[in-house]
């Protein structure tokens, strides 16, 4: 029986098939390449298509026996969300529940859905746990919170189990060096740094140095996309075992402030990055950290690469040698 990836020639999505190859899984990979790269898929089963097209998702269904879904296919652009918060309820909203209807018609009873930290809003605790209140503060997070309701209410009706995952900021590279991130537009700090280590932007911007932290910038929870794809791994191994839905953070579990992010890069990179200073951004909060004692505890997840310099070594290994990403 088959894991069905969507959304796996993105860049955690690869990671996962990866994970899921090395497991010696049977492996199907359905993305519409809107943001994914032919490139970055290092085996399994390939179909172009997009969750919104049901006679794409039929065909899937129809062709292979599919034990279980691992769901990243989304738009995640917090700034764009709120620019256009349609285009993110009917792609993301849209798009699973689609792709719900199919589990449903053919009999798919597993389900791990990629989920964010985002469907927080505002932490009231540090570090978050599970148990947090989720008032999301942008439409990301909104239709991804969304998304997690709809899957309570189709396992209620249908016995479709679910696992959310609410991680924090994916970083990182295989460490084959095979894989690794190439967003168009680049949004993530990682990549933004060795992007000036690779002279491909003249500096970084340090959004802020006020903030109620130890070096006055913001203080974020960076977790290896590998750990991550291990994750999900578990997690389905948990529904297979006839555990019931869950929800779970994944993260270091510590967080790093932008100015130890660039530091770290500088010393991996043995490159002086320029950094320079620039206005607050509207909505930052000062410190997410993810508690992850629930995954830790219940899936047996341990983390293998949780050391920021190890993430950024990684990183670093797949840039220097991939300067222009997978060659758009």
């Amino acid at each position: 029986m088959a894991i069905l990836v969507c959304g796996g020639a993105g860049y955690i999505g690869s990671h996962m098939v990866a994970k899921l190859l090395e497991s010696n899984e049977e492996v199907i990979i359905f993305d519409n390449f809107q943001k994914g790269h032919i490139d970055s898929i290092l085996g399994g089963k390939l179909y172009v298509g997009d969750l919104r097209d049901r006679k794409a998702l039929d065909k899937v269904f129809s062709e292979n026996k599919i034990e279980a879904v691992i769901d990243f296919a989304a738009d995640s652009l917090v700034g764009e969300s709120v620019e256009n918060p349609l285009k993110y309820f009917e792609n993301n909203i849209g798009g699973t529940v689609n792709l719900l209807q199919a589990m449903r018609d053919y009999g798919t009873k597993y389900i791990v859905f990629s989920s964010t930290a985002a469907t927080y809003g505002e932490p009231e605790n540090t570090p978050i746990l599970e148990s947090d209140k989720t008032f999301p503060t942008n439409p990301y997070g909104e239709s991804k919170l969304t998304v997690e309701k709809i899957l309570k209410w189709t396992d209620n009706a249908y016995g479709i189990k679910y696992t959310a995952l609410r991680y924090f900021n994916a970083a990182g590279a295989h460490i084959n060096g095979k894989i690794g991130e190439d967003h168009s537009p680049e949004t993530h700090l990682i990549p933004l740094i060795l992007q000036v280590a690779l002279n491909k932007r003249d500096s970084i911007k340090i959004f802020g140095n006020d903030y109620d932290t130890e070096d006055g910038t913001c203080i974020r929870d960076y977790i290896h996309v590998s750990d991550l794809a291990s994750a999900h791994l578990l997690a389905l191994d948990r529904l297979r075992k006839g555990n019931e839905s869950a929800i779970y953070n994944l993260g270091n579990g510590k967080g790093f402030s932008v100015k130890e992010v660039i530091e770290v890069a500088r010393k991996v990179t043995n490159i002086n990055i320029k950094a320079e200073m620039a206005e607050r951004r509207a909505g930052d909060p000062a410190i997410l950290i993810a508690s992850s004692e629930k995954a830790i505890k219940e899936l047996g997840w341990k983390p293998e690469f949780n050391s920021l310099e190890t993430i950024i070594e990684t990183a670093w290994n797949w840039h220097k040698n991939h300067v222009n990403g997978y060659e758009r």
